[in-house]
């Protein structure tokens, strides 16, 4: 597995942890009965919540990729040095066309996501939803976004990409 597939693989792993979270979290509070359907108040201060510890995850794992990474080129070769090792870890971060045009194509996936998302909100307004559901459907739609942008990223690095 290539080192753009791992970093890609780590990211939606934070990134489903904390929708999973945040979905418990939500779910858990509505049948507590902390808010009501139409209290925005109180789900935009989660979902602000949510977004600086999904920042805060992603970051941590990101780092410890990177340590795990580090350890393990280290294992691979055995006994060298620092440069080398270095090496090693530069020459598999470098990022080509290839990687370029994966990211464009997968980006593109994402935002034709959160875009239906975003209609799929104005439709819940249209339709007299409460609130909140407008707001999740934002959300929601925003992470699994960038999930579907991963998983075709990682779809691309094993399949690979052509220009058509």
């Amino acid at each position: 597995m290539s080192y753009q597939e791992k970093r890609t693989l780590t990211s939606m792993v934070a990134g489903l942890a904390v929708l999973v979270s945040y979905c418990i979290y939500i779910l858990n509070a509505y049948h507590k009965g902390w808010f009501a359907p139409d209290d925005m108040k109180f789900c935009a201060t989660v979902m602000l919540v949510f977004i600086g510890i999904g920042v805060a995850v992603a970051v941590v794992f990101q780092i410890l990729f990177h340590i795990l990474l580090s350890m393990g080129v280290a294992i691979r070769k055995g006994d060298c040095d620092d440069k080398a090792i270095e090496k090693e870890i530069v020459s598999a971060t470098v990022e080509d066309e290839m990687d370029k045009l994966i990211e464009l194509k997968a980006m593109k996936l994402g935002f034709i996501i959160a875009g239906a998302g975003m209609v799929a909100a104005l439709l819940a307004v249209v339709l007299d939803a409460p609130n909140a559901v407008m707001l999740n459907v934002l959300f929601l739609s925003m992470n699994v976004g960038s999930l579907a942008e991963g998983a075709l990223s990682l779809y691309y690095y094993r399949r690979g990409v052509y220009h058509a």
